[in-house]
């Protein structure tokens, strides 16, 4: 039977190249020299992907943030994969850092949800949660794609790809 996996993952390559193009732009900014204003990128696990921001001032780490997202924008990656809510810590000499966690992985919470818009939208496809993907398998490829437009357009908030399709 086909079937696909939905998943949220970035792209790992464009998100480097991402952040190596924001540290570069941002050393070569007037408004920038003389500061410690950065991005790092840092993988410990593939789970736990974050980015972290340091800055000299509040100003300074939402301008930071501001050429990161330009730099992923024209880079293809979906800025709704980072979680900027996190307050900026204090460091010494009064620098900023805020850490940003890149999503990776479908949650139980939201697998429940894509699986609940599946069943509202009436297809005949079944949805099972694997890990940190949901697998949705259908009788026919026609109702694989609609379910993928309907998983589209359901759960917008969240940056969905669609993977591993099997005939």
């Amino acid at each position: 039977m086909p079937s696909f996996d939905a998943v949220i993952e970035p792209d790992l390559v464009e998100l480097k190249n991402a952040v190596e193009q924001a540290n570069k732009e941002i050393g070569t900014r007037f408004d920038f020299k003389g500061s410690s204003a950065k991005v790092e990128l840092a993988s410990p696990t593939p789970k736990t992907r974050e980015l972290t921001l340091w800055a000299d001032s509040d100003f300074q780490l939402e301008q930071v943030k501001d050429v990161l997202i330009g730099r992923l924008s024209k880079r293809g990656v979906d800025v709704r994969l980072l979680d900027f809510t996190a307050t900026p810590q204090k460091m010494s000499h009064d620098k900023l850092k805020q850490a940003v966690p890149v999503k990776s992985g479908v949650d139980a919470e939201t697998a429940k949800k894509m699986q609940a818009a599946l069943k509202a939208g009436k297809l005949k496809v079944q949805a099972a949660f694997q890990g940190d993907a949901l697998r949705v398998t259908g009788a026919k490829r026609d109702v694989l794609q609609e379910a993928i437009a309907l998983l589209r357009k359901e759960l917008h908030e969240w940056p969905l790809t669609f993977n591993n399709f099997r005939e």
